[in-house]
């Protein structure tokens, strides 16, 4: 496994890095979940993301169990906060009273003192920024969070919350987590940019398109019964005929470097030297190992014009 650096910072990441979303604590087994963390952590993933909203609570409380086997020193630990966390009007967004006492109900759940990454999960447009940042700034002065980030915002409001932050002199944000992939491509114009001008690395989450990338769909029409599109109708809606096409053209690459078209496009992620880690989800321990495997593949300027081709 091979590390980068987060963005401007000190902090050495994996290049692969293990998610729970809608898995861990909901539809995957324990079991399976516990053993896909172990797993990672045997082959050098150092880095393990996690949120309050995941299944409410149940995510965090697994991630944090499975982790306290291994030396806190030795992994990097995220988690988020944003999200409808119960009924009432102050149960959710980024103002100083959630983020303060979700931030404790997470490490409560964690079982941990401190996380090494707090990310902002979404933009709250009702909440100004300088409390935002001011209680993520506090959190970091009381140790209990090590650095910042930001999630699926806007280019301009991670600039903006730039300015805030050296304005009052407030921790900055280090790390933005945004959707990239193949077939969703945004950040490339103005996100990766920043993050290279600003000191902000990319930790990117739906490496895979939420499996469309791993081949296993053969028509947009025909969902296998055991998967992620077929208990959920997003993700279904995101598989079309014409992707599917494109994914057969790439297993047609990827067949001739002897790699799965997953490591291909996990690999072609990683070609983005902005971009710190790619984020990917596993029900079981031989997808953390085989997603791992992406880590040790260059690909040549050759083998990217041709994907080029093939996604435009």
């Amino acid at each position: 496994m091979k590390y980068r650096k987060l963005g401007g910072t000190g902090l050495k990441v994996s290049e692969i890095s293990l998610g729970s979303w809608l898995t861990y604590g909901g539809y995957v087994e324990r079991e399976n979940a516990v053993n896909a963390i172990k797993t990672a952590y045997d082959l050098g993933i150092n880095f393990f993301d996690t949120a309050n909203v995941y299944e409410r609570g149940a995510a965090e409380e697994l991630v944090g169990e499975a982790l306290k086997a291994y030396p806190r020193e030795s992994y990097v630990l995220a988690t988020k906060v944003f999200g409808q966390m119960g009924d009432g009007p102050n149960d959710r967004g980024l103002s100083r009273k959630h983020i303060i006492e979700q931030a404790n109900a997470s490490l409560k759940r964690l079982g941990h003192d401190y996380v090494d990454i707090y990310y902002c999960h979404r933009h709250d447009p009702e909440t100004p920024l300088a409390e935002t940042l001011r209680a993520m700034d506090d959190l970091v002065r009381q140790g209990k969070v090590l650095y910042i980030g930001v999630s699926e915002w806007q280019a301009s409001q991670i600039a903006e919350a730039l300015g805030v932050a050296d304005r009052y002199l407030l921790d900055r944000i280090v790390v933005n987590q945004p959707i990239y992939n193949m077939f969703d491509r945004y950040i490339e114009k103005e996100i990766i940019p920043l993050g290279e001008r600003s000191g902000i690395g990319q930790v990117v989450f739906s490496p895979l398109a939420q499996g469309l990338l791993t081949g296993k769909y053969t028509s947009a029409s025909d969902i296998p019964v055991d998967s992620r599109a077929a208990k959920l109708d997003w993700v279904r809606k995101g598989i079309t005929d014409e992707k599917i096409g494109k994914v057969r053209k790439l297993e047609g690459i990827a067949g001739e470097l002897d790699i799965t078209v997953g490591n291909l496009a996990l690999a072609w992620i990683l070609r983005q030297s902005n971009v710190a880690s790619a984020l990917v989800g596993a029900s079981r321990p031989e997808q953390v190992t085989e997603n791992a495997k992406a880590s040790d593949i260059e690909l040549d300027q050759d083998v990217l014009n041709r994907i080029e081709e093939i996604l435009n």
